[in-house]
């Protein structure tokens, strides 16, 4: 027993000053942000990049498919770069590394045009942004271990704000017609230079948990130990959330302003209001939700985020009137606010698996954004908009179900 008691003393993360926790989690609250810019600074580009290429919608499908080919790729190398580099070497590397992609992208737009350097660039980006996603989700769980407190949601709300800093200064460069190359070189600057910064405060994520098995030997993580997370049952379960969830989240993104339109013949206007009450319900569930985890556990917040997911989606699709569908889009998005982050929180739960078990249900939840939008559209083209929403409903109804797979482990008693 006192043996036992001598190891956990001399856990690692244990002696952790609460001022350097601190400082790490708001170096990560930076590095969140800075991934929602990347991401809206080119989406608020789209329509320009489009018109410099004289593109066709297929075409522009292309390079969409050049940034989540990149993503995809990015994901399932992730475990393998974070067991050989660790988190923080992770995170830098992809933030200098996507955002040169990014300005190859813009400079493809520009100068030419390019679509094979515009594709190679997005490509390059998204394989950053796929990497850093699993990388800074594995550094927060471990920096809510060290804390003692759930930070994960207002890790991913800092990602919202991103999003919305992102799309603001893409709307104001758009306005004031600055070229796409000058634009992407601006926010490439910005996001390398603010990666650097911040980085010096992040922390390896071993300190957070001890690397040694029940002999006191090292733990070593090999390829094939990560790659046999996959066949772990809790990895799908979790990745069930998750995906559920990100089906949720993103076909309101791709969605909800026109099936308002469509479905409930509100104005083009109206329709894009809506979707900022969306997006406004998740970022507010985001930040109300981190007492709630903390005082009731994931598996009953989950449980009725789910409900809470389901309810709205039927308001919207089967609502009699406008404003009874802003009420579902409300609850829509409060439901939908907490299952990513709370499952990336619970796929970091063993901190030995947590890179390989975070790239794996990344990876199954990144399929809602590759199938759910033209799966949806699909649909709508048949059956209509509001009833192709149907599908994500079930899924929603899945993440639900098997939301007890997120419980949180059994802490360990702490030492005398």
């Amino acid at each position: 027993m006192a043996d036992t008691t001598e190891h956990r003393a001399s856990t690692p993360g244990a002696d952790i000053p609460r001022r350097q926790a601190t400082a790490w989690r708001n170096a990560l609250f930076v590095i969140f942000f800075l991934s929602g810019i990347g991401l809206a600074s080119w989406v608020s580009r789209v329509p320009a990049v489009r018109d410099a290429l004289g593109a066709s919608t297929l075409e522009m499908g292309a390079l969409i498919f050049g940034l989540a080919a990149g993503s995809i790729v990015g994901l399932l190398a992730s475990s393998h770069i974070l067991a050989r580099f660790g988190a923080k070497v992770t995170m830098v590397a992809c933030l200098i590394g996507g955002p040169i992609g990014f300005l190859l992208a813009g400079i493809g737009a520009t100068v030419g045009p390019s679509f094979l350097l515009i594709f190679a660039g997005l490509a390059v980006f998204g394989a950053g942004s796929g990497m850093c996603d699993v990388a800074m989700n594995v550094s927060g769980a471990a920096n809510e271990r060290v804390l003692g407190s759930t930070v994960m949601p207002l890790y991913h709300a800092a990602f919202s704000l991103g999003t919305v800093a992102g799309a603001g200064a893409g709307a104001l460069a758009e306005g004031a017609n600055v070229p796409i190359a000058v634009h992407t070189a601006v926010i490439a600057a910005v996001m390398i230079a603010a990666a650097i910064a911040s980085a010096r405060f992040v922390l390896h994520e071993n300190v957070a948990h001890d690397t040694r098995d029940a002999q006191g030997n090292p733990t070593e993580s090999t390829w094939r130990s990560r790659l046999a997370i996959w066949r772990d049952p809790r990895t799908i379960l979790i990745g069930l959330i998750i995906l559920g969830m990100a089906f949720a989240e993103g076909s309101a993104n791709d969605w909800l302003a026109l099936a308002m339109v469509d479905g409930h013949g509100v104005d083009n206007t109206t329709g894009a209001l809506v979707f900022g009450v969306f997006v406004t319900a998740m970022t507010v569930g985001r930040i109300a939700g981190v007492p709630l985890l903390d005082r009731f556990g994931r598996v009953p917040v989950l449980r009725v985020s789910a409900v809470f997911a389901a309810v709205g989606l039927l308001l919207v699709i089967f609502g009699p009137a406008p404003a009874v569908a802003v009420v579902g889009v409300v609850l829509w998005g409060l439901g939908s606010a907490l299952g990513f982050p709370v499952g990336m929180s619970a796929a970091a739960d063993d901190p030995r698996t947590a890179g390989a078990r975070v790239s794996a249900v990344a990876t199954i939840g990144y399929c809602a954004f590759l199938v759910g939008p033209p799966a949806i559209g699909f649909l709508g083209e048949h059956f209509g908009l509001l009833n192709g929403l149907l599908v994500v409903l079930i899924l929603v109804a899945v993440a639900g179900i098997v939301s007890g797979s997120a419980r949180e482990p059994e802490k360990a008693p702490r030492a005398a």
